[in-house]
């Protein structure tokens, strides 16, 4: 019995402990998501969302705005789109993302695409993979605020220098939703760290 309780003490301290991390790096991730860092870079990577039959979701077109205004601008000569299929078998993300971008008035030579990443991790390591291989060493990240301390610290762990800058949201999420976004990306990054890339 004695044993028991033991073990169910230190079950029980361990699990204390991995939600006060999670909840720290929660914090982090909120902080992030308010801070824009926008400052010259050699590309500005945009973080795949949603398309629909070939049409950017309203929060993948928010992103490739965001992405379209920080380069007239003259942030970055280049836009990197990220993204794969998402069960979609004809259309990739990334490759939404670019037409979207062409018909923007982007030169099609200043556009860079990553189609073939499943998850966020994925697209991120083939990213850095262009990058290196154009000598490309510094970035501006678009994505939702939430995403982007994440983001960070997965091109950081490539080489990369690495500033964000959160798309701007008529309606950022607040309450339990809010929390409940920071505490998932404080997950999958945790996961991260220990070699479970989602």
């Amino acid at each position: 019995m004695k044993r028991a309780w033991l073990i169910a003490g230190v079950g029980g301290a361990a699990a204390a402990a991995v939600a006060l991390q999670v909840a720290g790096v929660a914090r982090e991730i909120r902080a992030q998501s308010m801070v824009d860092e926008t400052r010259p870079a050699d590309v500005i990577v945009v973080l795949g969302a949603a398309e629909y039959r070939g049409k950017p979701s309203p929060v993948l077109e928010a992103r490739l705005n965001h992405a379209l205004f920080l380069y007239r601008k003259g942030y970055a000569p280049r836009i990197l789109t990220t993204g794969g299929k998402g069960g979609d078998p004809t259309y990739t993300e990334g490759e939404v993302a670019h037409a979207y971008l062409s018909q923007h008035g982007v030169p099609s030579e200043a556009i860079l695409v990553e189609s073939e990443g499943e998850t966020t991790v994925q697209s991120l390591a083939a990213a850095a993979e262009i990058m290196r291989r154009m000598n490309l060493k510094s970035c501006i990240v678009v994505s939702d605020g939430y995403h982007i301390y994440r983001v960070k610290k997965v091109l950081e762990g490539e080489g990369m220098k690495v500033y964000g800058s959160p798309r701007p949201e008529a309606n950022p999420p607040e309450g339990w939703e809010g929390t409940w976004l920071n505490v998932r990306q404080a997950l999958a990054y945790d996961l991260w760290r220990v070699g479970i890339p989602i």
